[in-house]
């Protein structure tokens, strides 16, 4: 049996990942760790690391960056393996990430979903064969996600830069811009409203013609599916990072 905690056990990612953990016949959350204590879950329940007594296997972290800091402390200390679903981080905390995963295994990724891992490899070997196009990126989600663009967004943005060696960049702002588009950006585009789980789409506009790639989730449970599988995977492996493509 995989002993589990979960950080950011009381958010709505949080309680979706206990809820299947709890379901799947190999898993079980045997403790949990969050600011917010109001939630009843049928678990301990922690908001200070030095109270912890159980010993998990694994962690899964949906929460915020200053909390998935917090949390990598812990799993160093105890040489715990981390599945990291938390989105935006900084460069200068992506690299914190990096540094710890030199002494302990972490799986990290923006999109924990399998499809939008054959997406990403979709536009890798689409990008070029449209590098004249002006290329444009829209993520749609809930009212209540404070980061913008989406990490999703932004992997995406990244896995079409990298096929294209690099020559584009991202413009996040067109509100102050007085010019034309340059051929050279990626727009990204943001839209916050509702309980929308989350949607990206991908449009290369070309003089006459558009391609448009799109994904949709129904679910929140996709995520947490994906970080379990993640958790399983991640704890036979050595300390380093992985990510979605490990799971292929």
């Amino acid at each position: 049996m995989l002993k589990i905690m979960v950080n950011g056990c009381n958010g709505k990612m949080g309680q979706v990942v206990c809820k299947l953990v709890e379901k799947d016949e190999e898993t079980k959350v045997v403790c949990g760790f969050d600011k917010n204590m109001e939630v009843q879950q049928e678990f301990p329940v922690y908001n200070n690391l030095e109270n912890i007594k159980e010993k998990p296997d694994v962690i899964i972290d949906f929460s915020i960056p200053v909390a998935t800091l917090n949390i990598l402390k812990y799993a160093e200390k105890n040489n715990v393996p981390i599945v990291i679903a938390t989105t935006g981080f900084s460069n200068d905390e992506e690299n914190i990430i990096k540094e710890y995963s030199k002494k302990i295994a972490i799986f990290k990724s923006a999109n924990m979903s399998y499809d939008i891992m054959i997406i990403q490899k979709i536009l890798k070997w689409l990008a070029p064969h449209l590098k004249d196009t002006d290329i444009e990126i829209t993520e749609t989600h809930h009212n209540r996600k404070v980061d913008s663009p989406s990490g999703t967004a932004q992997m995406l943005a990244d896995a079409i830069n990298e096929s294209l060696g690099n020559t584009k960049y991202c413009e996040y702002n067109r509100h102050e811009k007085r010019e034309k588009r340059n051929k050279n950006e990626i727009g990204m585009h943001s839209i916050r409203g509702g309980n929308i789980v989350g949607e990206h789409t991908v449009q290369f506009f070309g003089e006459n013609e558009t391609l448009e790639i799109k994904h949709t989730s129904y679910s929140r449970e996709v995520f947490a599916e994906g970080a379990i599988k993640a958790a399983k995977y991640l704890i036979a492996q050595p300390q380093g990072l992985y990510d979605m493509n490990n799971l292929e």
